[in-house]
């Protein structure tokens, strides 16, 4: 059974790290104010100021960040500064037995699905999939919708209910009929893809599949679904919920479907409970979900239910 983590406090301390690319450094110094202006003290780990390529810092670099920041009893809980590309580089290095030891509140998506994906097989703990300081926090529409479903997920040991959508968001539609319910596990559709045939594949079995991608072809997107649809992950889950396919690109206009029909034709093979709409991924603004929590697929009423928080108060 997946633990739930320690509830964040006001005056807590967050660790900030870079496990996958760089932000620049007049934005994470605004990243920094935002955290503080959550209610949070900051300590900056060393993987934020370096700087290899496209990704920030080697992997020894970024490894030793996210070892310091677990095995530290003063950090109470661990935001990504960013998403971008390099985490999947991360693994061979990572020492579990001292993440297992040391669950805390862990907060990313994007790239950090790769993390997310270690922490809740093999670290058995929930993590946070959600709103990351220097590419969410900063912006100005981060207050209100973004803002209260972060803190209440991970600062309330309250269920988040019936995920609303933001105004201007489409509602949850049912792509297959039916009810499920699961642990929630996922994150990036690319992401989960890579790490299929190593050690830390992806388990659907009887949990929520949740799914988002961004600038992705459709024919990828298409390839991807399939690969899992063929690796038997989607019927082994007990529901779907596809999210913020965002920044969709065709290689020919002429000679292409949309994201709906490739839904249609890929994922709802599995014929398993599905939703699409979901209100996570790279899109405008998106709510905090807790991996590794129950939560509940309704088709009748299109309607996607957290019925569990991610976090307790000790």
């Amino acid at each position: 059974m997946i633990r739930k983590v320690k509830a964040l406090r006001e005056g807590d301390t967050v660790g900030l790290i870079a496990p996958s690319s760089p932000a620049p450094l007049e934005d994470l110094k605004k990243a920094v104010a935002a955290i503080a202006d959550l209610g949070f003290n900051v300590k900056v780990g060393a993987s934020c100021y370096e700087s290899y390529g496209y990704m920030a810092g080697p992997e020894e670099v970024r490894a030793r960040d996210i070892h310091m920041m677990f095995g530290d009893p003063k950090i109470n809980g661990i935001f990504c500064v960013r998403g971008g590309n390099g985490a999947i580089r991360l693994p061979r290095l990572i020492d579990m037995k001292l993440i297992y030891g040391n669950p805390k509140v862990f907060l990313g998506y994007s790239d950090i699905t790769i993390l997310h994906l270690m922490f809740n097989l093999h670290g058995q703990f929930c993590t946070f999939h959600g709103p990351m300081p220097s590419t969410d926090m900063i912006n100005d529409s981060f207050t209100g919708y973004e803002k209260d479903y972060l803190l209440k997920a991970i600062c309330k040991d309250e269920p988040l209910g019936e995920l609303k959508p933001y105004d201007g968001a489409p509602a949850l539609q049912t792509l297959v009929g039916g009810t499920a319910e699961g642990e929630i596990i996922g994150g990036n559709l690319s992401l989960i893809c890579a790490l299929m045939g190593t050690p830390w594949e992806i388990d659907t079995k009887d949990r929520i599949l949740i799914l988002e991608d961004v600038d992705e072809p459709i024919y990828k997107i298409d390839r991807m679904l399939t690969q899992l649809l063929l690796a038997g992950k989607l019927e082994a889950a007990s529901g779907i919920v596809l999210g913020q396919f965002t920044n969709v690109t065709h290689k020919d206009p002429s000679r292409t479907f949309t994201l709906n029909k490739i839904f249609e034709d890929v994922v709802a093979k599995a014929s398993k409970p599905t939703l699409i709409n979901g209100y996570f991924g790279h899109g405008e603004k998106k709510v905090t979900l807790p991996l590794g929590a129950k939560a509940v697929i309704d088709g009748v009423n299109s309607s996607f239910t957290i019925i569990e928080s991610g976090v307790v108060r000790e």
